[in-house]
């Protein structure tokens, strides 16, 4: 299976947004380089909206294609539909309810099938979470010490949607809105971009 391997602080560096959650990511970026004084054409602006959203994620462009697609046929504004989508992934939900310090380990852990979704394994860290879903860790995962530690010392959820409960479990409540998600991008010029280049 293929999957996003670029070095996460140079790509945060790259894209100018600290796409790995790290503190130190963009520290060095925080100097200026020249890259940050250039100036972009409305097309650069929409691809490197574009390639910051998919960064975020940690999602190759075919999937990324596939994903935008559907958030066209659905009801609503095709840009929040999208974000909405991709927030409500499994490997993102397991990141923002701490059970991960990235969402490169959730990923991995929902792989390794550490993750229950309403009592049932599930390993498939693309798998999109509806409204009510309980997501919680596995008797396996409980017996992980990173897991737990991270789980204990991760900050605590402050999104709308989710709610963390004990026994390491967390719930997701509603269906996020676009102003509750904590990203730094421009949507409506990945639509823009799409638009053009579809």
């Amino acid at each position: 299976m293929a999957k996003m391997m670029d070095p996460k602080f140079k790509q945060s560096r790259r894209l100018g947004l600290n796409v790995c959650g790290h503190p130190k990511a963009m520290k060095r970026a925080e100097r200026g380089s020249a890259r940050s004084d250039k100036k972009l054409t409305e097309y650069g602006k929409q691809l490197l909206e574009k390639q910051r959203l998919r960064a975020y994620y940690g999602l190759l462009e075919k999937q990324f294609v596939n994903l935008f697609k559907e958030a066209q046929r659905v009801q609503g504004q095709t840009g929040p539909n999208l974000i909405s989508f991709l927030e409500r992934r499994l490997d993102n939900l397991c990141y923002r309810l701490g059970f991960a310090s990235s969402i490169r380990q959730a990923r991995q852990m929902v792989t390794h099938g550490h993750i229950l979704v309403n009592g049932q394994k599930v390993d498939i860290p693309s798998y999109r979470c509806e409204a009510g879903d309980e997501i919680a860790l596995s008797r396996k995962g409980k017996k992980v010490d990173l897991f737990k530690e991270n789980y204990n010392t991760a900050f605590p959820v402050s999104y709308p949607y989710l709610t963390k409960e004990e026994d390491f479990k967390g719930k997701l409540v509603s269906l996020p809105n676009r102003e509750d998600i904590p990203i730094e991008i421009e949507d409506q010029l990945i639509v823009e971009y799409y638009s053009k280049n579809m």
